[in-house]
């Protein structure tokens, strides 16, 4: 089969899936209107949904793991930290607003002090959904990689960077993993807004991994994946999706 035909049957998979969600979340939204009445009680004994790749989420501290096994966790910073040499500039933090002209800024700065970056190293648990696509957008126009080193993580909103990078390098040591966002004010809106919002911004999403070479089928993981947990993807998914060369 040519990569011609694949290339839609993939879209069409993805795009089946995420309005599969779609429907799930507008029937979660209503339910949580409905579910305000309960006690609280009632809501703790829900199950939460987790699989062999998910993981509980929290965006100020990742858990890692040393190489002698041992798991730990560490702090991540309120947003986004730049740091590295003349080559590689290290984004490092959480994705908070207003980072993506910080980091236009950085990119501007450096040029003008003679500073050759060709590659951003990303260690992030993720946040704002828009700065993270204006920081690959700004990747992608001035040609840089992306890579992550060590133990690093690019969760939730990162995986958008990472997507910007003319090549991607990720090691076996590192962790990319994605979920569900929040889009807009969602928390105040009625749920035919709230949904509206959601499809919105995903579209959006979708659009972007497309110009950026990722296969949006990754959407349907993430768009199964509640908030506060995470999916992590395997080296075949990273593969598979686009992220990084088949080895």
């Amino acid at each position: 089969m040519s990569q011609d035909v694949a290339a839609p049957r993939g879209i069409r998979r993805a795009i089946t899936g995420m309005i599969g969600a779609q429907v799930l979340i507008g029937i979660a939204l209503i339910g949580m209107d409905l579910m305000q009445s309960l006690p609280a009680r009632d809501l703790l004994t829900m199950p939460t949904p987790a699989g062999p790749s998910t993981r509980p989420y929290a965006p100020d501290r990742v858990q890692v793991t040393s190489p002698d096994g041992m798991p730990s966790t560490a702090p991540m910073p309120e947003r986004l930290e730049f740091s590295g040499d003349a080559a590689v500039l290290t984004l490092t933090g959480q994705i908070a607003e207003g980072d993506g002209a910080r980091f236009t800024a950085e990119l501007g700065l450096r040029a003008q002090t003679g500073q050759a970056i060709k590659s951003v190293a990303l260690d992030s648990t993720g946040g704002s959904v828009s700065d993270a696509l204006e920081i690959g957008e700004a990747i992608r126009a001035a040609g840089l990689t992306t890579q992550m080193q060590g133990l690093a993580v690019c969760l939730s909103a990162c995986p958008y960077i990472l997507a910007g990078g003319t090549e991607r390098q990720v090691p076996p040591t590192a962790k990319v993993g994605v979920h569900q966002h929040y889009f807009g004010e969602s928390g105040i809106l009625p749920a035919f807004m709230a949904v509206e919002d959601v499809q919105r911004g995903q579209a959006e999403v979708m659009s972007y991994l497309i110009r950026m070479g990722i296969s949006p089928e990754v959407m349907a993981l993430a768009m199964r994946t509640p908030p506060d947990q995470i999916y992590l993807l395997s080296r075949d998914e990273l593969q598979e999706f686009g992220f990084i060369p088949a080895e």
